[in-house]
């Protein structure tokens, strides 16, 4: 009896909250059918501008198009990403770019914590700290890159010898870029984590002090689980900006030496080659990778999303 009891008990606040719902008042359902008129002009302008170039490029990617030779266009259906998805030129690209998203953004999230807490924690010149460890984030990606470029010459640069060039060699230059990648960006990483220790209540980590946590166990049960929604946004966005990684490739290599990532590839056939087709198919790969990557995120952090049912309650 007391089973039943309790279940029909926990029952309630969902019927109630349905009823709740279904009996809007024709103010209530005048003012939802006011807020979409007002939000349609700038629904309509968005599809216009995201949906159009996205169709477009689908379309071309089924085509036989060379820019060389317009009139020559034909349709072959998903030949494009069948030679794509064969060539050994994507997989390699992909694997680059996979190198230096996962290291990267690792790295980032580390450092961007420890900077994150010391913008945080930090009691004197508190404005003058975080003015310098933003720097880095403030300088245009390709004024950074000709740097690092410039850093790396030989005969140019102090970080190398007459002798020595890291950037002509495979390994040595993901390297280089994955550090130029560290450096720009670990700023915004901190920048969102910062956002997100703000969220953190104090009297929870006092609560948590009078139980006898030490430091690591307060930072790690109780920190970062509340943490979980700005994690999630950081890692997300660093990830997904990594993943198309172009501006720094292009300055320090160019692609060279293997070090070519998938948007690289994508614009030398778009760009270079003029090939349409095979470039257009290339971009909407990148898109669908793109996709997949935020939907692991989402749902690994499950409850944690910004405005999921459960983390807003």
């Amino acid at each position: 009896m007391t089973a039943k009891t309790e279940a029909v008990t926990t029952g309630e606040p969902e019927v109630t909250e349905r009823k709740h719902r279904k009996r809007l008042s024709e103010g209530a359902r005048a003012e939802r059918r006011l807020g979409w008129y007002l939000c349609a002009p700038a629904v309509v302008v968005m599809i216009a501008v995201a949906a159009f170039p996205i169709i477009y490029a689908i379309w071309l990617s089924l085509q036989r198009y060379d820019l060389r030779f317009p009139n020559e266009a034909k349709f072959i259906g998903f030949s494009n990403y069948g030679a794509v998805l064969s060539s050994p030129y994507w997989w390699h690209a992909l694997w680059v770019t996979l190198i230096i998203t996962i290291i990267s953004v690792a790295i980032e999230f580390v450092l961007g914590m420890a900077l994150a807490i010391l913008m945080f924690r930090t009691l004197f010149w508190r404005g003058a700290v975080r003015t310098i460890i933003l720097i880095p984030y403030g300088i245009v990606t390709v004024a950074a890159a000709y740097g690092w470029q410039y850093a790396w010459t030989p005969h140019i640069g102090y970080l190398v010898g007459p002798n020595s060039a890291p950037l002509t060699s495979q390994g040595s230059a993901i390297a280089i870029i994955i550090l130029a990648e560290i450096w720009k960006t670990t700023p915004f990483m901190a920048l969102l984590l910062m956002a997100g220790l703000s969220l953190v209540p104090e009297d929870v980590l006092q609560a948590a002090r009078v139980d006898g946590a030490t430091a690591w166990q307060r930072f790690y049960r109780v920190t970062l689980p509340l943490m979980k929604p700005a994690i999630l946004v950081a890692l997300l966005f660093r990830t997904l900006d990594a993943f198309r990684i172009f501006d720094n490739i292009y300055i320090l290599t160019g692609g060279g030496n293997g070090t070519y990532s998938v948007s690289i590839l994508g614009y030398d056939n778009l760009f270079r080659a003029l090939n349409l087709g095979i470039g257009s198919a290339i971009s909407i790969l990148i898109f669908i990778s793109v996709a997949i990557i935020a939907t692991l995120f989402i749902r690994g952090f499950g409850a944690a999303v910004p405005g999921s049912a459960t983390g807003g309650r």
